[in-house]
């Protein structure tokens, strides 16, 4: 059966024009899953700074350096990165204000408008570009 699977079929009354809307916001929306996971990479990096901060500061202390190791001590270790923010609360207000709700509105969009089907646009794209019956062009796993 060379054809794409159900859930990847455009639903009965869907329209080119609302297939491509979707696709656009699917879109919007991966690369906010993308910013998302830039931010949980800005949280550990920052945390293992700080955790080689540390690292410094006790090796500056043992080289005989304290003052500079409480300067550094006092005014960098455990600093918050924004006002009255680490990162992991960053990243926590990222999701509460902003991803979980995009992620709820882009779920809430497919469904209303075709069904809760994803991917709708790409899978349009696939059959328009692949070779049925060619081998490795084949429309979902089973038809292999």
């Amino acid at each position: 059966m060379d054809s794409p699977s159900e859930e990847h079929r455009r639903p009965e009354g869907v329209s080119d024009n609302t297939i491509e809307a979707l696709g656009v916001l699917s879109e919007a929306f991966e690369t906010a899953i993308a910013a998302r996971g830039h931010l949980y990479q800005f949280h550990r990096l920052t945390g293992t700074s700080d955790a080689r901060l540390q690292d410094a500061v006790t090796l500056m202390r043992k080289a005989g350096h304290a003052e500079v190791a409480d300067v550094l001590d006092h005014h960098l270790v455990g600093r918050n990165v924004l006002e009255g923010r680490w990162t992991f609360q960053i990243v926590e207000e990222y999701d509460d204000t902003y991803h979980n709700l995009f992620r709820a509105l882009e779920q809430q969009a497919r469904e209303d408008l075709a069904d809760g089907r994803r991917h709708l646009k790409e899978a349009r794209m696939k059959e328009e570009s692949r070779t049925a019956g060619a081998p490795g062009h084949n429309a979902t796993p089973s038809d292999s």
